[in-house]
């Protein structure tokens, strides 16, 4: 136990020494009469950074030390020994402090409190103010005017970008005019040294399109040749594919090629997009041409080289005109087969789990790439439905089989969505060519397919029976259709229509509107409710669907006819004036509306406008009576009798046996003092209708006036045909109270048995 204990010896230190020892750092009495310190404060070694957090505590209590007093005085050395003399001696022999090689900017022992001023500009004043500009001299001057025309240019393109043809040809002429006043004065200045070609070309080729734009063909023509045949212009002979396309537009076809087959020449091969662009121009000039062959050749290098979807379209016209059936064949495949390198739809698919994702995909699903992505795949869709329906008929026996062959094909590549639609248009082939049981037989088998397939068949199929009146099936197959489509407009429409049949319009206008609930586009669904409102009695909501049906269809003659009758019917004649007027400007050969049109001027009193629109009926509708009638009375009252002959006469040609035209047609005669004339046709129409009490009396004031002996035997002839007249009547009239006593005798089984024949015949 006791080799564990530690005694302390006498040489050793004292075990409590050092404890009223202190730093001498912090003594601070003497730093005024310490000369390393002043001379340390004075150099660069006093300019120390800021201080750390254990001297600041330091300070914060009130103490402060520095390495040189407290070796001045005590002589002890820090923990890292004895530290080396640097720098140079001083004047009075001793060492001074180390110095650095640079002052430090802006500070400095001495002069505190002076402007920060390290680039000594104090001393110097103000800086004067800058020099204006001399707009004056010539190059400013051409400076200002190439301003103006590159502004002048600009609004003409953005002119025309709206749609202001005049607007921006106006601006093109006057930016042509100032660059030709802005070379003149180069001329002047610089003897033509300085030209700026560039502006010259911009100013002749917005030209150049704004007159192509206001359809000034030859002026373009002139001014894009003045760029082409400047061989100061680089790669101007490009602008020959313009003056190719406005050849196009004239439809002369073969300067057309010609100037495209320059502008192929001009374009090298490393401007591999151009030259295919270029080819197809001159593929379709040589279709409109006839020219298939040479088509041919052209599209089938474009195939070769880069294959889309409007070329192998093209081609396949081609060899449907040449009726090469098995290269029909083939470029419909090449046509199934043109990559539209689009973007993996399932990318636009919502991610349940990732908040992130299903933001980007709010950005990206509507944005104007994913709608060139639509369009491309809409096109393509487009071109494959036009083509089948095409060569369906032309590449087998029958176009039938054509179809199965596309719809095979169609199954293997990566359209197979496309293959239920063309079974649906094999189904409307079949009701074109009036074969409705196929058509029927096809659409049923998709009542097995998925939904949407099934909903258009079933659709389609009700819309067959309604046209063949067999409303029964036709409303069956409309439920089906809504059954797997609840959301199908023309569904709704068809079981509408049923009920419409039937003469349940309420349900009907209930299955219209939720048709436009919806599809708030649905024409079909708004025109039938404006037809049900109508019937009903319901004008202001009728007017009120036609005339939104008129904001979609604008120019539709039977929307406007609709409109034009409502208000003839609500009696607001200046308003229904209107929209016949504008119904006329449509179909202005329709006899009917311009019959109506002349009744309602006839009703306001303007007599000359209401025999206008009388007449123009009249000549496109010669054998309507009404307006025969109305034209030859509208000429008795303007006392021109002689006209009014003419139209009595065409009546009496419709309906000889109709005793008035005759008669009218001898009053003519007679109020025009025609009077033998008038004679003769009294006589030719008692020859035909002896009885006739009216021409009797007419034959015997005209024999008297005119003093001829026959008078007093058309007056014997007038009395018996008088006499049978009262005769005829009396026997009327005695009959007439004979078989209403015997109605009476018989009155409850005669009436219940009319009564029953009606309910039959409405059932």
């Amino acid at each position: 136990m006791m080799e564990q204990v530690h005694l302390a010896g006498e040489d050793e230190d004292e075990l409590y020494s050092g404890y009223n020892d202190y730093n001498p750092l912090f003594d601070t009495e003497n730093l005024q009469q310490d000369e390393g310190f002043q001379n340390a404060v004075k150099t660069s070694h006093g300019r120390r950074p800021p201080m750390t957090a254990t001297r600041q505590f330091a300070i914060q209590r009130g103490q402060m030390g520095t390495t040189a007093g407290a070796r001045l005085k005590t002589g002890l050395v820090s923990s890292m020994g004895a530290r080396p003399v640097t720098g140079i001696a001083a004047a009075d022999g001793s060492v001074a402090r180390p110095m650095t090689a640079v002052k430090a900017a802006g500070y400095s022992s001495t002069g505190r409190g002076q402007q920060f001023d390290p680039m000594n500009q104090a001393s110097k004043g103000p800086a004067p103010p800058l020099e204006t500009k001399n707009e004056d001299t010539p190059e400013e001057k051409i400076k200002n005017l190439e301003k103006k025309v590159n502004g002048l240019i600009e609004e003409s393109c953005l002119a025309n970008s709206r749609g202001e043809f005049s607007l921006a040809l106006e601006k093109a002429k006057e930016a042509g005019r100032k660059e030709r006043m802005l070379g003149r004065q180069r001329d002047e200045l610089f003897n033509g040294e300085q030209v700026n070609l560039d502006q010259t070309y911009s100013v002749l080729f917005n030209v150049a399109n704004q007159y192509e734009a206001n359809e000034m063909y030859q002026e373009a023509l002139n001014t894009y040749q003045v760029i082409v045949k400047n061989k100061m212009f680089s790669h101007a002979g490009r602008l020959r594919v313009n003056i190719g396309n406005i050849y196009f537009k004239q439809r002369n076809f073969p300067k057309a090629v010609k100037y495209y087959r320059m502008a192929l020449d001009q374009v090298p091969n490393t401007h591999k997009e151009m030259r295919i662009k270029i080819m197809k121009n001159i593929g379709i000039v040589f279709v409109k041409m006839g020219q298939y062959s040479d088509a041919i050749t052209s599209f089938e290098h474009i195939m070769s080289e880069k294959p889309d979807y409007e070329t192998a379209f093209n081609l396949l016209l081609c060899y449907y005109a040449t009726g090469d059936r098995d290269k029909m064949k083939k470029t419909f495949q090449q046509l199934l087969g043109v990559d539209l390198n689009l973007d993996d739809e399932d990318k636009y698919l919502p991610h349940p789990d990732d908040k992130h994702a299903n933001l980007v995909l709010e950005v990206i699903k509507n944005d104007a790439l994913r709608e060139k992505e639509k369009e491309a795949k809409e096109g393509m869709e487009r071109c494959l439905m036009a083509a089948a329906k095409l060569i369906a008929p032309a590449i087998e026996q029958s176009f039938s089989a054509g179809y199965d062959w596309c719809v095979d094909c169609v199954k293997q590549s990566a359209f197979t969505d496309l293959a239920n639609d063309l079974e649906i248009n094999k189904a409307i082939m079949y009701l074109k060519q009036k074969e409705f049981s196929q058509a029927v037989e096809v659409l049923k088998t998709f009542e097995k397919k998925d939904s949407k397939c099934a909903s258009v068949a079933a659709t389609n199929l009700s819309f067959i029976y309604f046209l063949q009146s067999e409303y029964q099936l036709a409303e069956k197959y409309a439920e089906v259709a809504m059954t797997a489509d609840r959301y199908n407009p023309a569904a709704l429409v068809n079981k509408g229509n049923c009920l419409f049949v039937q003469g349940e319009l309420e349900k009907c206008r209930d299955y219209y509107q939720e048709a436009l609930r919806t599809e708030a586009s649905c024409t079909e669904a708004l025109y039938n409710l404006g037809l049900v409102n109508k019937k009903l009695g319901h004008l202001e909501a009728s007017l009120d669907c036609f005339l939104k049906l008129h904001a979609i269809l604008r120019n539709n003659a039977e929307v406007l006819f609709q409109i034009a009758s409502l208000y003839d019917m609500l009696e607001d004649t200046p308003q229904a004036t209107e929209w016949f007027t504008q119904l006329i400007s449509i179909v202005p050969t329709d006899p009917a509306i311009l019959s109506r049109l002349g009744e309602l001027f006839d009703n306001e009193g303007d007599k000359s406008q209401a025999y206008q629109y009388h007449y123009e009926s009249f000549r496109y509708f010669p054998s309507n009576i009404e307006i025969i009638e109305w034209l030859g009375a509208y000429f008795i009252d303007s006392q021109f009798v002689e006209k009014a002959i003419h139209y009595f006469e065409r009546a009496a040609v419709i309906q000889p046996n109709q005793v008035k035209w005759q008669l009218m047609i001898a009053s003519c005669h007679r109020r025009s003092g025609n009077y033998q004339q008038a004679l003769e046709t009294y006589k030719r129409i008692h020859k035909k209708f002896p009885d006739n009490i009216e021409c009797l009396k007419f034959l015997v004031r005209l024999c008297s006036d005119l003093g001829l002996k026959e008078a007093q035997e058309y007056a014997t002839k007038l009395k018996k045909a008088e006499k049978a007249k009262e005769l005829r009547e009396q026997r009327a009239s005695s009959g007439t109270r004979r078989t209403g006593s015997g109605r009476s005798a018989r009155g409850g089984s005669a009436v219940s048995r009319y009564g029953n024949t009606r309910l039959f015949c409405r059932g």
